[in-house]
């Protein structure tokens, strides 16, 4: 007799997957998506035609190893990566993330990385075998450089992520404090990652320590440079560092469609710059208009998103999706975020019906 699904699931799904939470994706459909720190903005008509008319010549039957050669070109001189530093592609940071786990998943080996934070850098660890350890930020959303000094020696971790802006709460970490951490990371012989993915929002980069330091690398993405949908991540570093991890890179993991719209943006960055302007300033707007809400109080933000702790968030959740604006709600993913939202930043008259729908949910 066969046995029942349920029962062959137990038998050939690792414990710790069926223990597990999906990432979770919400339902938009009818609603002013303000939930994934996406850049709002189409292309302007002609921009969209051009587009079009290169992507119908690419060569989709070849596999794409000399278009993604021409971006990590094109990259490297963008971006402006130091002298003596490489670029490896991945299908957005994701990948990225969980090939350095691959790459570093020695026996014992640690991830560690401050709390909150992006979800995926434990995930990943946990799902190639590493263990985590998350060091909880300050109540300001500031790095505890006491805790992560003492876990980094307690812990040695292969690798320390830190994001530059963070998620989920937008700002950028002290300096200094980043550099004693860098130093100590590199006293235990272990790597530090800058995930910047919010790098065009910023204003600061971590990019030139890549000449000071051969144990950090920086990964960016341009997701919030206004490609999600293309899904194309890059990471940064000393060249023979770059050469060992690319070992566990899968082949031809970038789309030669995937790269092609790369290459249009870049030559297009002026546009892309634009639109990242734009939403500095609609970031400012809102942050004067959510300081006026009693009760509410907005966090320093450095990306395209604002944390704001509401006196109940999950009615204000509930009350602005009641009325067409979709937010995330984060309270549960830590204490330190009880009663937050995390707003994205989207046009003007995106904005708008944000703060309407918000002002009414309070």
């Amino acid at each position: 007799m066969t046995p029942p699904l349920a029962e062959r699931l137990l038998h050939t799904i690792r414990q710790d997957v069926q223990s597990m939470h999906a990432y979770a994706i919400q339902p938009s459909a009818g609603l002013i998506k303000l939930d994934a720190m996406e850049n709002p903005f189409t292309l302007p008509p002609e921009l969209q035609r051009e587009l079009g008319e290169r992507l119908a010549k690419v060569a989709i039957n070849r596999y794409p190893a000399a278009s993604s050669a021409a971006v990590i070109e094109r990259l490297m001189a963008f971006a402006q990566v130091p002298s003596g530093c490489r670029v490896m592609l991945g299908n957005g940071s994701d990948e990225l993330i969980d090939i350095l786990s691959v790459a570093c998943d020695r026996p014992g080996a640690t991830v560690l990385a401050p709390l909150p934070g992006f979800v995926m850098y434990e995930m990943s660890a946990r799902l190639r075998g590493l263990a985590f350890v998350g060091v909880p930020l300050t109540p300001a959303f500031e790095l505890d450089e006491a805790a992560m000094l003492a876990a980094i020696e307690r812990h040695r971790p292969a690798l320390t992520y830190i994001a530059y802006p963070n998620n989920p709460t937008a700002n950028l970490f002290d300096d200094a404090v980043i550099d004693r951490i860098v130093a100590a990371v590199g006293a235990q012989r272990g790597l530090v990652v800058f995930d910047e993915a919010y790098q065009p929002f910023a204003s600061r980069s971590r990019m030139a320590s890549l000449a000071r330091h051969d144990h950090v690398l920086v990964m960016r993405t341009l997701s919030k440079f206004g490609l999600a949908g293309v899904r194309l991540g890059y990471l940064c570093g000393a060249a023979a560092l770059i050469d060992e991890v690319e070992k566990v890179r899968p082949p031809y993991n970038v789309s030669v469609l995937n790269a092609e719209a790369t290459l249009f943006a870049l030559d297009h960055a002026d546009e892309y710059a634009r639109q990242a302007a734009l939403l500095r300033a609609e970031r400012d707007r809102l942050q004067a208009a959510l300081r006026a809400l009693p009760g509410v109080t907005p966090f320093p933000s450095e990306a395209n998103m604002i944390l704001v702790r509401v006196p109940d968030s999950q009615r204000a959740f509930d009350g602005m999706k009641q009325r067409g604006v979709l937010v995330k709600h984060i309270a549960g993913l830590h204490p330190l975020l009880a009663n937050c939202l995390r707003l994205t930043v989207g046009a003007p008259g995106e904005n708008d019906a944000m703060m309407a729908a918000l002002k009414a949910s309070l």
